[in-house]
C-alpha cells in the first residue's frame, strides 16, 4: 500500500479573521431559541447545499450510510466522526464520491473522499474541527448520480481557532512524517483495518499566536491518496 500526502500552503492576510467573526455571528444566531435559529440552520445549509450541488435532489440516507459523532464534544478541536457504508461496494454499485460538510464551519467542506470502484470498504474514521454548534452531514453521491444524505447535531465550539497544543519547534521537526498501523495481519479477501497517522499541525489560519500576537498563517494538508498494488483506493 502507497499513501501520498501532498502539503500545501494558503496564505491570505486578514481573511481568517473576517472569516471567523462571520461565523461567530452565525453561531449567536444559532444559539437563539425558536423559528430564528431554526430558519437561520437552514439558510446556511441551502447555500452549501445549492454551491455543491446545485438543484439536484438528496434522498435520505439511512440505509446507505450510518454516521456516528458525539453528541456534545470534549475537544472542539478534535471531534470524532465515523461514516459507515451500509451498502456493499460492487463495480454495479458504489459510493463514488464521500462529502464530509459542517455547516457552521469557515470552510464546511471539511474533506471530500474520491472512490474508483475497484475496492470495497466498510467505514472511515477521522478527526475534525468544529467551529460552533452545528449540523454535521455525510453525503454520499453513488455512480448512478444519486444523492444520499445522513446528518447529526454536534455540540461543538471554537474547534478553529483552538491554539495548537504542540511547541512549533518540535512540530516542525517532524513535520510530514507518516506512519500506516495495521491492527492485524491481513488475510485474503478479509477487509483490512488500517490506521494513517500523518504528523503535521493543520494549522487552520484561524489561531492565534500569543507570543507575536499575529495570526498563525494556515497551513494545511490538501490531499491524500491512498494506491495498493499501483491501484487507487481512494483519494481525499
Amino acid at each position: 500500500m502507497t499513501i501520498v500526502a501532498d502539503l500545501k500552503q494558503r496564505r491570505r492576510p486578514g481573511a481568517g479573521l473576517s472569516r471567523y467573526l462571520t461565523t461567530v455571528l452565525a453561531g449567536l444566531l444559532l444559539a437563539a431559541t425558536g423559528p430564528l435559529a431554526a430558519e437561520s440552520a437552514d439558510a446556511r445549509w441551502q447555500e452549501i447545499k445549492t454551491s455543491l450541488f446545485g438543484d439536484r435532489a438528496i434522498e435520505d440516507g439511512a440505509e446507505v450510510l450510518g454516521l456516528d459523532t458525539p453528541y456534545r464534544a470534549q475537544d472542539a478541536a478534535v471531534v470524532p466522526i465515523t461514516i459507515e457504508s451500509k451498502i456493499d461496494q460492487t463495480p454495479d454499485r458504489y459510493i463514488k464520491e464521500l462529502y464530509l460538510v459542517i455547516d457552521n464551519n469557515p470552510s464546511p467542506v471539511a474533506a471530500v473522499f474520491h472512490f474508483p470502484g475497484k475496492h470495497s470498504w466498510d467505514a472511515l474514521s477521522t478527526r475534525v474541527r468544529v467551529n460552533a454548534y452545528t449540523d454535521l452531514r455525510a453525503i454520499a453521491e453513488t455512480n448512478d448520480g444519486r444523492l444520499y444524505m445522513t446528518a447529526n447535531f454536534v455540540k461543538a465550539s471554537g474547534g478553529c481557532s483552538a491554539p495548537p497544543l504542540k511547541d512549533p519547534g518540535a512540530a516542525a521537526a517532524s513535520l510530514g512524517r507518516m506512519k500506516l498501523k495495521m491492527a492485524q495481519e491481513p488475510i485474503l479477501g478479509d477487509p483490512v483495518l488500517a490506521q494513517l497517522l500523518i504528523k503535521h499541525p493543520n494549522s487552520s489560519g484561524l489561531q492565534f499566536d500569543q507570543i507575536s500576537r499575529q495570526y498563525i498563517p494556515p497551513d494545511f494538508i490538501r490531499s491524500i491518496e491512498v494506491t495498493y498494488n499501483g491501484e487507487t483506493v481512494f483519494t481525499v
